[in-house]
């Protein structure tokens, strides 16, 4: 994939970055949880408050996938860490190299930024993806769950 360009998003990426991100939740079967638009991910990305980054994989001229990312932090470590929201590549561009271009490119920059560690969840019924994070030496963690507080009950626990 010598013709494969990683590069950070810029503003006029986002309405490619969030076709892109309507891809992703097609293939995961959760196109009806895209409630977002390409405004709000721009201000986001862009805005004077950023809250997110993203790398875009371009093949030939044409984004072909993306890593959205955002940084945590890890008080036992007392470390930044980077935490990947997103890694898509569209289905016809797999198998080629592009996925594990944009994990290394993510592994680099949490190393440049002093990073402790760089982290993602995997969805369980997706088990090429676990195989491949396997592979590029990911540990799952059988232990851990994702508590997640949204919508209604988000604000009915702010009002508490």
């Amino acid at each position: 994939m010598t013709d494969l360009i990683l590069r950070f998003a810029e503003p006029a990426d986002s309405n490619v970055l969030f076709q892109l991100i309507k891809q992703l939740a097609e293939y995961e079967k959760l196109s009806h949880a895209v409630t977002g638009n390409v405004a709000a991910l721009q201000e986001h990305l862009f805005g004077e408050q950023k809250y997110i980054e993203a790398i875009l994989a371009e093949y030939q001229g044409q984004a072909v996938g993306f890593a959205l990312f955002f940084h945590n932090y890890s008080t036992f470590l007392t470390k930044p860490g980077i935490y990947l929201e997103d890694l898509f590549v569209l289905p016809e561009y797999r198998r080629q190299g592009i996925g594990k271009a944009l994990l290394t490119k993510l592994a680099q920059i949490a190393v440049e930024r002093n990073c402790g560690r760089l982290e993602w969840s995997v969805l369980d019924w997706n088990e090429p993806a676990k195989a491949f994070y396997r592979s590029m030496g990911a540990s799952i963690l059988d232990d851990w769950r994702i508590c997640r507080v949204t919508e209604e009950n988000l604000k009915n626990l702010a009002a508490k």
